[in-house]
């Protein structure tokens, strides 16, 4: 009673009553109630059952324990009564059954509660107490038995299975034997019926006592109503089938007369309640299917076992309901209707006369089938024979009944949506049906002719116009590629799309229908095959009239193999003797006339399934034969020679005529008519006729296309003909199985005239005959010798077409083939002609590719085919890469041979994977061939851009790799290859070690150069691409070759005069060695163990030493620096072997490769080369020096790690320390023997030894302002040394040095004066330093005059071209001044300025002790010297500046002009910028106005911002001009321009008296136009920018700049406050936009890894750090310094950094801009990075500030709350005081500051709040510190205390924003206003008259004072005193009039308008 709602009546898992009766009954009752089809059951409700009889007091003798869980039984809720129940379970296990006994009573009287109760685990928990009850009493249970027994017997078909279950236990546990069961219901028989009858009585309202929901109610009367009617049924076949096979009843023992008398019993109380409950028809209108099923259920038992019940005064009632029940729509109930309809009808069929049948039952069976019966097609659809077989011959109507009942069967079927069970069952039952029609005709056929008749009906309205029409019908299967519906439901049968399965049983039940027709009468199969020869006719017809047909083969074909499969199984003959035969003889004639694919088709299917001769026999026996033979049966084979005849005559002419879009059909049907007998004879008439055919059409060598095409398609599908008559494993092979039966010699030689015949082709259909398109299909139908003709011949014509090529290196490439390949005699003249023999040849390598792998013995041939292919796939790919530079003659040319290059492009990439299974010999001849010719392309080729040229080559080469090379070994062999020695490569260096031949290249030659770039830049992407190892160090052979026989020649060596190569090549094309090669070759060594590098390390500097060895006399010292970097000073170094030898050097010991060991063996071994015996050697001693400098500073490294690390006896390792020093010590005691510099003017060596000395001395450069620190220590002895070689030049000098002609000895001295400055300036006097300082002054004036003349000459030409439109010219002129034609006076002027800067560093950074010799009064006497150095210095920076500044004037190409001639001196500028860095204020300054007394069109401003913001940026130049342009003295002129000052500087303290000052109008601000560009304008472009982009590193630059002076102004000065408001109205806000976009997707990220606890990513990181310190420090600076080179975490610490100083000098700014973002996520983010790293120490500072400020007033105080972030303000005058709370926020200034009073005395509540809101309004709008703010707030209390109107629009004295006092006042009510306030009113209120009288204004001269207004409000600037009402105005300036703009924008237009 407690199942879910909307269960079924009955549960699967509960048996049927049929069986449970069967189980309650005897064997022999039990098999024929067995019989008896009962319906399934599965129990129900609950029962009401009367008390117990026993007049007993029930809880007399009860256990407590017990008594009390029984009340609980009367409870109702189900937990309290499960409990109970499993309470008293534990119980009855644990008591006796004497003690149990007692509560039977009891029990019985809340056991038949407990059944009816709505939940099903209270009645399951029922049935098991009830089992664990009687489990314990045992026979005890007897004398209670018949109290129980009928709601026991009631439980057992409850509807949940779990109760129905646990019920049919208790009763097992109580009667397990089934006699003792059966004994029980026979014994209670009276008592069941009684109780059944109560429960069939009851209804919703009295079904209980208790409040229970209607819905409840309802459904619990419906389960006792059913499980009532259940029991009902099945205790009748219990009880009345029990006796049915016993004797008499005199003869009869007292059990058997018990149980006759229950049988009694039970047949008098069922007539009773069935007259009772009217024949229980009441109940089949109950809405449950449950109670509508049981009383089928019912009905059946009662018709069965009482058929008495039913006479006449009731038959035609029950008859009615019975035979009419179709009605009933729930399939649930449909098997008990059809049990019911059954056998009513069997009982008495003649109910069949009392009702209308067609009225009451026919149409409501007719609506019942073409419903689908409603969805019970598994039980309804095996009933209908049944039914059919059931109804009286007199009911039936004849023919029109079985065309109702087909047609409305067949609307029922549902085609597209039944699963496949349910479509099953249909065809089942409309066979049977369609059967028992045929058979039992006479049952309502009188006579024969009306059986024939109705016979004929059946078969032409049924089968044929309803199965077969359907099945037509169909779509074809091609259009079914699934068993699954294709579309909807469709109104026209032929619109509808059927499944797979659907046609197929379709046809099977068509098929089976046919059969058994023709087994009851032959005669009645022509019928249907009379039908199916006119389809098959109409539709060839119809095809051959009309496009578009409305029948399809499909069906017909697929109907054929289902006629054959069911012909098989059942070993029929009818389908061809009656069906298929007489169809093909009488289609044949219209198929072959009108040529028909469908019909071929046919014919071949028909051929496949009866065989060839049979259907030719079929065919041909009603003397359509075209010759005279004897005549046969249909169903015999056709005789062999008479069969050949018909398929020579007949069939071979007619398949091989001509090619349309039916040959492959009538191919298909030749090949299937081919016979075992006679193969070979039919194949010889096949090949003979289409060779004919072929032959019939040569011309002038020429093939015909079409018939070529048809044998083409021929051995195709012959040779898929040989792979299905292929079968088994045995020696057996049948006709037409092995390729060489189809072999012919005619074939052959046609096969290779088709090979050499000439264009045009038409079709490559000719490449079928070799076979081989797929891996497969390897049957070939011509030999191997022709085969290997026919190759060759496709090799001619593929190298022809290679021949023809426009590019010389694909052209060249065709010398690379065969000699025999090469002479046939190519006509390459005409182009056309060329290209299609090669689309001709390519379509057979296409076709027949795994035809051509076969032929092992011809690896030449298969080589040289494939090599082809591939140089064909690349010409197409340098064709594409050349197509855009290429001249339309060219483009042509091209492009009538890239439809052939793109399609072996196209089939390359389809057989990608396919070389690799070639034979070894075959691959290596192709990779020979295509190796050479990747040389050819590098060398020989012009056409191709060098940029692109190697990627494309790299590609290429790759290739081969990947394509055809199986193991390791292979791949180095073929790099072998590619690198081997040729007439061109290598350029520098030969393969063979043992000699240096290769490094003599003659003038010649060298016009080769540009290939070997090329090559060299090929090796560079391919070291990127395979990697280093594979390449150069060939270390990764782990593997064994594949191939056994290349096992002797798998010995591979390193490649290290290839890495040595590419390092003297140097730079190539989209590389150089410093920036792809070393790096690759530094990671390569890293990632091994030096075992396996340090050989090839060691080979590769061997060889560069002896190159650059054999070529130092080419070496040149004149630009050679004593302290190289691998950038710039590499570049200086022209000889190619030492270039590459030094940054091979500098790469391995930079990267700590090579460390001080081998450094020191390294240099042993050089310097015992310096000496052949005695003779130096001179090639030696020209290297050595740029050796060195890369050698001393790692032998250096070694020297101190030697000394930390002592021996035992304390003292550094003397091992090999001492060698170096000694040979420096010789070195120069040989320069002492030299004369001094400056007497010396050519020849000898003396400078290549002076530049060996200078080499073993590093200085390096340390820190921000480039301290240049010694790099080495070095003894006394050597000190000495380096001394007296600096005197001896200084001694010997009678004339400066200054004046010697010769360069070359100003640089050697200029670098002996930075190496002994660095290693002796302790030992220098008085006159040493003279003789520094004089050279050095006069060396860098030497370079300011020589920058100076540059900046002089910019000058004049941009002056006087300036007008001029000849852009070329001027660029040409500028790129002219700017070169330096001597170098040498640049590295002089360098090593000067290294000097000096060191000296300075000296000067300032030594200890006192360590400058006793530099006393100060001779330091002093340097001074002036040392500060006219450095404005020398000074005037360099500012003179290259100004250069760029004034072309930029011009153009931006000609700025460009002017940077980029600064990079061919990079280290000279970077010099100059660090001793600009080092500069003071007072120099700068006077530098500065030096440069503006020069007169030239740009100042030392411009000069700045031209190197900060220039076109080509040098990092140092742009930090040494923000650093120039940030600090004073120039940092003003930078904001404000030259000679402008904004106004005075006033000090805080004295604002107080500045307040009252009136300004002027002229002295409105203006910033320099290079920063107003940037500030206002710049941020809407840079917002789309990269984040990297150059314009966004100039906007952030200068909002640094204008910050850093924000920063430096005072605080609430005049200055800084109009500086503020010009920030306010004119800069951009979207510089903070800026400022995130390089943190938003980083901060997303973070709050996404937040969540996970992920760490914190870099750039946000950094971003927060520099935040955090611009907060603290108030500078950006330390930003800037760190800021080059350029990178997105770098760019994203300087936003960072302006963020955090944007947020400590302009809060409110930033606050504006924050209040105004609408995206809610990207505000959380800033907010949220804000309240995390910025706000904190914000907050901190500004509590900090408030603190220490000085307010200077006893009536005013402030106290800070650092841990609650809280400034309470104390102001007390006279007897009024007030306290205010200011709390600042977590995201302090994105959030607004919170203002509260604490105590207020004597104030009013009006003025509180006025003054609170004044407070907040200046906290809030104070760009600056908060200390500020109150500072202004306090003076605007004292206003007020001293009388001052306040402004009466904003409430207060002092405006909250621009802090000026209120001036404009009105004439009628004397008012005074803020300017700004007047504008706001105006602009907001739409009046212009006076906010408080609403005075109106007048025209005349208060216009332009209106105007006045409007634009000094719009400035925020303080005014002057005004009157604005009648009467005029009156200024106390009255020009300033003369400056007052006019008003141009939305606001102030708007005033005007209303004054007017």
């Amino acid at each position: 009673m407690g199942r879910q709602k909307g269960d079924g009546a009955r549960s699967k898992a509960r048996p049927s009553s049929s069986s449970l009766a069967a189980s309650l009954l005897p064997s022999s009752s039990a098999a024929a109630a067995a019989s008896v089809g009962f319906g399934g059951y599965v129990g129900s409700s609950r029962l009401d059952s009367s008390l117990s009889t026993e007049d007993s007091n029930p809880l007399l003798d009860i256990d407590s324990e017990i008594a009390q869980h029984l009340k609980r039984l009367a409870r109702k809720d189900p937990t309290t009564k499960l409990k109970a129940l499993a309470s008293l379970s534990t119980l009855l296990k644990q008591k006796s059954g004497k003690e149990i006994v007692p509560i039977i009573p009891q029990w019985a009287f809340e056991y038949k509660k407990l059944l009816l109760d709505y939940n099903r685990e209270v009645r399951r928990a029922t049935h098991e107490t009830m089992t664990n009850l009687v489990t314990a009493v045992g026979r005890d249970l007897a004398p209670h038995l018949k109290s129980l027994m009928g709601p026991w017997w009631f439980s057992q078909f409850d509807p949940s299975s779990e109760v129905s279950q646990a019920a049919k236990r208790s009763l097992q546990a109580a009667f397990p034997a089934q006699e003792k069961r059966l004994d029980a219901l026979i014994l209670c028989t009276t008592e069941i019926f009684m109780y059944l009858e109560e429960n069939l009585k009851l209804t919703p309202q009295n079904l209980s006592d208790k409040s229970v929901a209607l819905d409840e109610l309802q459904e619990m009367h419906q389960q006792v109503i059913s499980s009532s009617l259940l029991a009902l049924a099945t205790l009748l076949d219990v009880l009345v089938s029990v006796q049915i096979e016993r004797p008499g009843f005199e003869n009869l023992s007292a059990e058997q007369k018990r149980a006759s008398k229950a049988k009694a019993t039970a047949i008098s109380f069922a007539e009773k309640l069935f007259s009772a409950h009217k024949y229980f028809l009441e109940f089949l209108k109950s809405q449950s299917p449950a109670v509508r099923s049981a009383t089928y259920t019912v009905l059946k038992s009662f018709i069965n076992h009482i058929p008495q019940a039913f006479d006449g005064g009731n038959m035609k009632t029950l008859a009615t309901a019975i035979l009419g029940a179709f009605q009933e729509r729930d399939p649930a109930c449909h098997s008990s209707m059809w049990d019911a309809i059954l056998l009513f009808s069997k009982r008495f069929p003649d109910s069949w006369t009392t009702l209308n049948v067609q009225k009451s039952v026919f149409n409501r069976f007719w609506s019942f089938i073409r419903n689908g019966c409603f969805g019970s097609q598994q039980v309804s659809y095996p009933a209908l024979v049944l039914f059919l077989d059931s109804i009286p011959s007199k009911a039936f109507s004849g023919d029109k009944f079985f065309l109702d009942f087909f047609h409305n069967l067949w609307a029922g079927r549902n085609p597209v949506h039944s699963p496949n069970v349910d479509r099953l069952a249909f065809f089942r039952a409309f066979k049977e049906c369609f059967f028992w029609g045929l058979c039992n005709a006479s049952r309502f056929c009188d006579t024969v002719d009306s059986v024939s008749h109705f016979r004929t009906t059946l078969i032409n309205d049924i089968l044929v116009k309803l199965l077969w029409q359907d099945y037509l019908s169909s779509v074809s299967s091609k259009d079914q590629d699934c068993d699954q519906p294709l579309s909807g439901k469709a109104t026209e049968m032929q619109n509808i799309k059927y499944p797979i399965s659907y046609l197929q049983e379709l046809g099977k039940c068509i098929v089976e229908i046919l059969s058994g027709i023709y087994s009851l009468e032959e005669d009645l199969l022509s019928l249907f095959c009379v039908v199916f020869q006119e389809a098959c006719e109409e539709l060839f017809q119809q095809k051959a009239t009309t496009e578009q047909q409305t029948l399809n083969i499909e069906p017909i074909i697929k109907f054929l193999f289902l006629v054959d499969q069911h012909a098989k199984q059942n070993g029929e003959s009818w389908p061809l003797l009656h069906l298929v035969g007489p169809m093909l003889a009488k289609c044949f004639p219209l198929v072959r006339s009108l040529d028909s694919a469908d019909g071929a088709r046919l014919l071949s299917i028909s051929v496949s399934i009866f065989g060839a001769r049979k259907v030719l026999q079929a065919i041909f026996s009603n003397n359509n034969a075209p010759f005279c033979g004897p005549t046969c049966e249909k169903d015999s084979e056709m005789k062999l020679e008479y069969f050949l005849q018909v398929y020579k005559e007949t069939f071979v002419p007619w398949c091989l005529r001509g090619h349309n879009c039916t040959t492959s059909a009538r191919l298909d049907l030749l090949l299937a008519l081919l016979d075992d007998e006679c193969f070979s004879e039919q194949w010889r008439a096949i090949i003979t006729y289409a060779i004919d055919l072929v032959n019939s059409k040569i011309d002038s060598g020429s093939m015909d296309s079409n018939h070529l095409a048809v044998l083409g398609m021929l051995f195709d599908k012959a040779r898929n003909e040989i792979r299905i008559r292929k079968f088994g494993e045995d020696s057996f092979h049948p006709p037409g199985s092995l390729p060489h039966h189809w072999h012919h010699e005619l074939l052959e030689a046609t096969a290779v005239s088709v090979a050499f015949s000439l264009p045009p082709f038409g079709t490559s259909d000719a490449h079928s005959v070799l076979g081989g398109a797929t891996e497969g299909n390897l049957d070939s139908f011509v030999s191997r010798k022709s085969m290997t003709l026919i190759f060759r011949e496709v090799l001619r014509k593929l190298v022809s077409f290679i021949l023809d090529s426009s590019f010389s290196s694909v052209k060249q490439a065709s010398a690379l083939f065969d000699s025999e390949e090469n002479c046939l005699g190519l006509d390459s003249k005409n182009t056309g002609n060329v290209v299609d023999m090669a689309r001709f040849a390519l379509q057979i390598v296409e076709g027949s590719l795994f035809c051509l792998r076969a032929l092992d013995e011809e690896s030449g041939l298969v080589s040289n085919i494939s090599a082809a292919v591939f140089i064909i796939d690349w010409e197409y790919r340098m064709s594409v890469a050349v197509e855009d530079a290429l001249d339309d003659e060219s483009r042509k040319k091209i492009k009538a041979r890239m439809d052939i290059c793109e399609s072996a492009h196209g089939y390359l990439s389809n057989i990608s994977n396919l070389w690799k299974s070639f034979s070894g010999d075959v691959r290596k001849g192709i990779r020979s061939i295509l190796i050479c010719t990747i040389r050819l392309a590098i060398f020989r080729e012009d056409k191709l851009d060098n940029k692109n040229f190697a990627s494309l080559c790299c590609m290429m080469m790759t290739d081969v790799l990947e394509r055809l090379c199986q193991d390791q070994y292979e791949e180095q062999n073929l790099l072998d290859l590619l690198l081997s020695k040729g007439h061109m490569w290598p350029w520098w260096i030969t393969p063979d070690l043992n000699s240096m031949e290769g490094l003599s290249k003659s003038d010649t030659e060298r016009i080769y150069a540009n290939g070997n770039y090329k090559f060299v830049s090929l090796i560079d992407k391919l070291i990127y691409k395979l990697g280093l190892h594979k390449v150069i160090a060939c270390d990764d052979l782990d593997i064994l070759p594949l191939s056994t026989k290349d096992s002797a020649n798998t010995k591979v060596t390193s490649r290290a005069w290839v890495a040595a190569e590419v390092l003297c090549t140097w730079k190539w094309p989209e590389g150089s060695a410093a920036t792809s090669f070393l790096p690759q070759l530094v990671s390569f060594a890293k990632s091994r163990n030096y075992s396996s590098y340090g050989s090839i390390l060691d080979s590769i500097f061997s060889i560069l030493l002896d190159g650059a060895l054999i070529y130092g006399e080419n070496c040149s010292q004149s630009l050679l620096h004593a302290w190289p970097t691998l950038g710039e000073d590499m570049e200086d170094i022209e000889e190619p072997f030492l270039r590459g030898l030094v940054s091979f050097l500098f790469t391995l010991l930079k990267e700590n490769i090579w460390g001080p060991e081998k450094a020191m063996a390294l240099f042993q071994l050089l310097v015992d080369k310096l000496f052949i015996g005695e003779a130096v050697n001179s090639n030696c001693l020209r290297i050595l020096p740029s050796i060195l400098c890369v050698l001393v500073p790692t032998l250096c490294q070694r020297s101190i790690r030697s000394s930390e690390c002592t021996n035992k006896d304390g003292k550094p390792d003397p091992l090999n320390e001492n060698q170096m020093q000694d040979a420096v010590k010789s070195w120069i005691h040989r320069i002492l023997l030299f004369p001094s510099l400056v007497t010396w003017q050519t020849g000898e060596d003396m400078e290549e030894w002076f530049h060996l000395v200078f080499s073993c001395y590093p200085l390096k450069a340390t820190g921000g302002n480039e301290i240049m620190k010694l790099n080495r220590d070095i003894d006394h002895e050597e000190r000495v040394l380096l001394l007296n070689l600096f005197r001896k030049q200084k001694n010997g000098s009678g004339r400066s040095i200054a004046s010697n002609q010769l360069p070359m000895v100003q640089i050697l001295l200029s670098k002996l004066m930075v190496i002994c400055l660095g290693y002796c300036w302790r030992e220098f006097d008085e006159e040493d330093w003279e003789f520094l300082f004089f050279h050095l002054r006069c060396w860098i004036e030497s370079a300011v005059l020589v920058m100076e003349e540059v900046a002089e000459n910019v000058n004049e030409i941009v002056t006087e071209h300036s007008s001029s439109d000849n852009a070329d010219l001027i660029h040409k002129k500028l790129e002219e001044s700017v070169l330096i034609s001597d170098n040498s006076l640049i590295n002089i002027s360098k090593n000067s300025v290294f000097s000096f800067s060191f000296l300075c560093g000296l000067l300032e950074l030594q200890p006192t002790e360590d400058t006793d010799n530099l006393n100060p009064s001779r330091t002093e006497r340097w001074d002036p010297i040392k500060n006219q150095i450095l404005e020398s210095i000074l005037r360099l920076f500012f003179s290259t500046g100004i250069a760029e500044a004034i072309a930029g004037s011009y153009s931006f190409e000609a700025a460009s002009i002017i940077s980029a001639s600064r990079f061919y001196h990079r280290s000279f500028w970077e010099s100059v910028a660090s001793s600009v860095l080092k500069s003071p204020p007072h120099t700068r300054d006077e530098a500065a106005k030096s440069i503006k007394l020069w007169g030239l069109s740009k100042g030392p401003i411009s000069s700045l911002y031209a190197i900060l913001f220039s076109s080509r940026p040098m990092p140092s130049l742009q930090l040494a001009a923000f650093a120039v342009l940030s600090t004073e003295p120039v940092s003003k002129l930078a904001v404000f321009g030259e000679g402008i000052a904004p106004c005075s500087e006033v000090d805080s303290n004295t604002y107080q008296e500045s307040i009252n000052l009136d300004l002027s109008l002229e002295e409105d601000i203006h910033l320099t136009k290079e920063l107003s560009y940037i500030i206002e304008k710049l941020p809407y472009d840079v917002l789309d920018m990269d984040l990297v982009a150059e314009q966004r590193v100039h906007l952030f630059l200068a909002w640094s700049l204008l910050l850093s002076h924000l920063s430096s102004l005072p605080s609430l000065s005049n200055p800084r406050e109009r500086l503020v408001q010009y920030i306010q109205n004119s800069a951009n806000p979207l510089i903070l936009d800026c400022l995130f976009q390089h943190l938003l997707s980083d901060l997303s990220l973070m709050h996404v890894l937040k969540k996970k606890d992920g760490e914190l990513p870099n750039i946000i990181s950094e971003a927060a750090t520099a935040a955090k310190c611009s907060i603290t420090s108030g500078s950006v600076l330390f930003s800037v310094e760190s800021l080059w080179p350029i990178d997105p975490v770098k760019m994203a610490a300087f936003a960072g950094a302006i963020y955090g100083l944007m947020l400590r000098l302009l809060p409110a700014y930033v606050w504006g801009w924050f209040s105004d973002l609408r995206d809610r996520s990207t505000s959380s983010m800033i907010e949220s990075f804000t309240r995390t790293w910025c706000s904190p120490p914000l907050v901190a500072n500004e509590l900090s500030l408030i603190k220490t400020a000085n307010f200077a007033d006893e009536n005013f105080s402030v106290s800070v709350s650092k841990s609650a972030n809280e400034v309470v303000a104390t102001y007390t005058k006279d007897e009024t005081g007030m306290d205010l709370i200011i709390r600042l926020p977590a995201s302090y200034p994105l959030r607004p500051v919170d203002v509260d009073c604490m105590r207020s005395l004597g104030i009013s509540e009006v003025k509180q709040r006025k003054w609170l809101m004044s407070m907040m309004m200046f906290v809030r709008n104070q760009n600056g510190a908060l200390a500020e703010a109150i500072r202004v707030w306090k003076r605007n209390f004292d206003k007020e205390f001293e009388g001052v109107e306040e402004c009466p629009i904003c409430y207060s004295v002092i405006h909250t924003v621009n802090h000026s006092l209120p001036r404009l006042a009105c004439k009628t009510c004397k008012h005074k206003f803020h300017a700004a306030c007047l504008y706001k009113w105006f602009s907001t209120s739409h009046k212009s008259s006076c906010p408080l009288c609403q005075s109106p204004c007048e025209l005349c001269s208060r216009h332009r004072a209106l105007d006045h207004v409007v634009w000094c409000a719009k400035m925020n600037m303080v005014d002057v005193s005004s009157d604005w009402s009648s009467g005029g105005c009156t200024w106390n300036d009255r020009q300033a009039l003369s400056h007052t703009p006019p008003l141009s924008d939305t606001h102030g237009t708007h005033v005007r308008t209303q004054v007017s």
